[in-house]
């Protein structure tokens, strides 16, 4: 049941698929390293890392097309009945430093058949090979060709991790240019502050299969490279709430074993005190962006969900 705080617990103990992936993502060699030291080890002199490639069977079962902006592929995944009603501009986690992973693309498949939805992908730069704002130019480039051809109140912002702040981020710049905003925001375990300083997420680290703070730390100075972590531009949960009060309604899905929770709820808190209409979904025991493990209930629960939200159809 959804509280006055706009916030609601969709799970109370974790499904059995879930509790399996948990114990499977506590053996297995984490997406991030566990320390700052690795951290900056793993970046210096690594080999540019390159996209996921999309499954070839894609093409069977979407209609698929590709463009460059800013010298850099944006995929687009149809519906085979064409161009849907509403349309998804997706933007992709890894802390702003890895490519797409191969698990975001069956996440995008499954959010284009279950929601009935066209998605587009912006394959963008990674730090520090680039700069995050080359990740911020194609941002807005992909929002501005898809906003000529579709209409914006029709598009939905959505990413996950750090995609997710890139999609708000994009949104609240939207908002400073006072041009056309999206109908909705869809936000995936974002990384809402990069200095991670509200102190009880450290409660939540050691059931945090796949982040540590000192890693993420270390990871947002790279990406800041000289700016303040706590600069809205970059950490939106403290965007002004003037700034706030001009987003779209707003739905964010996290799990309970995910350092990114406490922020989410916060930030759920500072939207609806702006006037917005904002709900978090939380997920017992799920981890970071739990939503692209698609066989738990808990997943098919988020994209639901989402074709509800998108629908006008929510409880």
């Amino acid at each position: 049941m959804l509280s006055e705080t706009g916030i609601e617990l969709r799970s109370h103990r974790p499904s059995l698929v879930m509790r399996v992936a948990n114990w499977l993502l506590a053996r297995r060699k984490p997406v991030f390293p566990r320390d700052a030291a690795a951290f900056a080890a793993a970046m210096a002199g690594r080999k540019r890392p390159e996209d996921a490639p999309m499954p070839r069977s894609f093409h069977r079962r979407f209609i698929v097309e590709e463009r460059a902006l800013l010298g850099h592929r944006v995929v687009t995944l149809h519906p085979k009945t064409g161009p849907a009603a509403w349309h998804m501009l997706y933007f992709h986690g890894g802390g702003f430093v890895q490519p797409m992973f191969a698990v975001h693309w069956p996440l995008v498949a499954a959010m284009v058949k279950r929601c009935a939805i066209s998605v587009t992908v912006p394959l963008y730069p990674v730090v520090p090979e680039a700069s995050h704002e080359s990740q911020e130019a194609l941002a807005d480039a992909a929002w501005d060709d898809l906003a000529a051809r579709h209409d914006p109140a029709r598009i939905v912002l959505n990413g996950d991790s750090a995609g997710g702040q890139m999609a708000l981020a994009l949104a609240l710049r939207l908002a400073a240019r006072g041009g056309p905003m999206p109908g909705r925001l869809a936000l995936f375990a974002p990384w809402l502050d990069l200095g991670l300083a509200d102190p009880a997420i450290t409660k939540v680290e050691p059931h945090d299969l796949m982040l540590k703070i000192g890693t993420l730390r270390a990871c947002a100075g790279l990406v800041a490279a000289g700016r303040a972590l706590d600069d809205p531009s970059l950490s939106p949960l403290y965007a002004p709430s003037a700034a706030l009060a001009a987003l779209p309604p707003t739905r964010i899905w996290t799990g309970r074993h995910d350092l990114f929770i406490i922020d989410s709820r916060t930030f759920v808190g500072r939207l609806r005190a702006a006037g917005v209409d904002a709900r978090l979904y939380e997920y017992a025991a799920a981890p970071h962006v739990f939503m692209a493990i698609l066989p738990t209930r808990e997943a098919r629960d988020v994209i639901g969900l989402l074709s509800a939200f998108l629908a006008d159809q929510e409880g």
